[in-house]
């Protein structure tokens, strides 16, 4: 029988690791990039838990120029990373193609939300539609109105989060961390 209280010293060159009771918190933010709406979502995760920190929406005007609109967001968003300070992000790829408009707008967006993380040093992940269905609800056939209510019992809420962007947002952060969960260290 091994006595499992005995200390046992590293080879030289080695480190050894010390068990320690603290829980390490990864803070990832959620983003479902829009011209017209951003949602965003923070979320905690640790020891297998998650933790909503804040959701929302970054709205600008129809009436504000195109380039505007897109300052808009970079803009917010910063203030969002500043506040927060998030290490890690998940957004949705783009899928969409039904209205060329309005994907290049979602594209545009999606460039200024990717430029937006670069620039302060915040690790993306880009997930497919199935890929978060499948990650929050555990099926890729899951209507949004199901995935959203899995959103809600995941992060303990007592409603689902408003606006949808917000509530997309914060199942890209969902996803995130459960596929980076054998890179995620907690």
């Amino acid at each position: 029988m091994i006595n499992q209280s005995k200390s046992f010293n590293s080879l030289p060159g080695s480190q050894s690791i010390k068990n320690t009771n603290e829980k390490k918190i990864i803070r990832v933010l959620g983003i479902d990039p829009g011209l017209a709406n951003t949602g965003f979502g923070v979320i905690d995760f640790s020891g297998g838990r998650y933790r909503m920190v804040s959701y929302g929406c970054i709205t600008t005007k129809p009436e504000d120029s195109h380039s505007q609109r897109l300052l808009t967001i970079y803009n917010r968003l910063c203030a969002v990373i500043d506040e927060f300070k998030p290490t890690q992000a998940g957004m949705e790829t783009l899928y969409f193609a039904k209205n060329a408009a309005s994907a290049m707008g979602v594209s545009e967006a999606r460039g200024v939300v990717t430029l937006c993380l670069a620039q302060h040093c915040i690790e993306l992940g880009e997930y497919t539609p199935n890929q978060i269905k499948k990650a929050v609800s555990g099926s890729t056939n899951a209507q949004k109105e199901i995935v959203q209510e899995y959103v809600k019992l995941l992060l303990g809420l007592k409603d689902v989060p408003k606006p949808d962007h917000a509530a997309d947002a914060l199942a890209g952060a969902i996803t995130h961390i459960h596929y980076s969960q054998t890179t995620i260290k907690v």
